[in-house]
């Protein structure tokens, strides 16, 4: 019996860091929010053109070994500790230079102008967390879109906000709703509801 009962706990253990293993490292197959993450962060770095659809395919493949060699990454395609690692820091210089930049005036180029409702929340909002749908940090330069509008990772000027990235959903942000994040809900509460214009970059 004591035989019988260490077999199974060691193939439940071998079983248990095999799933461990494996949830550690996203790759082609896999479906989900991980993997939407990662887009959008391949989106924002310039590495995938497509938007984060939460599908990891070729093209996010192809996009994940182009990002791993220009790192000096292990070129294998998959996303394991390393390349997330590389992708989390460089998300996260990417997303404070875009909420440091100049906000005084509308860019000289962009893709088109679209006139959109405005409401805006914050991380202090009773229901809300401090992450988005994608997992990023939750602050000022995020905003929720409709991303059959305007796709997850597109880059943004906001008049009145500034530079901001769609990295985020929510279930009232339909169509021509957009959904501006800030650093306080008091900022959030003055901002209120608008009418404004938005510049997809």
């Amino acid at each position: 019996m004591i035989k019988k009962a260490l077999l199974v706990c060691t193939v439940l253990c071998v079983t248990n860091m095999m799933a461990i293993s494996h949830a550690k490292t996203i790759d082609k197959g896999q479906r989900g929010h991980h993997v939407q993450k990662v887009q959008t962060m391949l989106v924002h770095q310039g590495y995938l053109k497509e938007s984060a659809d939460g599908i990891f395919g070729t093209r996010t493949e192809q996009a994940v070994r182009k990002f791993q060699k220009s790192k000096g990454l292990f070129v294998d395609g998959r996303v394991g500790p390393a390349t997330m690692k590389a992708l989390e820091q460089h998300e996260t210089n990417f997303i404070d230079a875009m909420t440091t930049r100049n906000h005084s005036g509308v860019p000289k180029k962009y893709v088109k102008v679209m006139t959109m409702h405005a409401s805006a929340y914050s991380a202090q909002d009773p229901g809300n967390g401090n992450y988005t749908a994608t997992g990023s940090r939750l602050k000022k330069g995020i905003v929720s879109v409709d991303p059959k509008v305007i796709p997850l990772g597109t880059k943004l000027y906001i008049e009145g906000y500034g530079y901001a990235v769609a990295d985020d959903v929510g279930g009232a942000i339909k169509g021509t709703r957009i959904d501006l994040a800030f650093d306080k809900r008091s900022e959030a509460l003055e901002f209120g509801r608008q009418s404004i214009k938005v510049y997809v970059l």
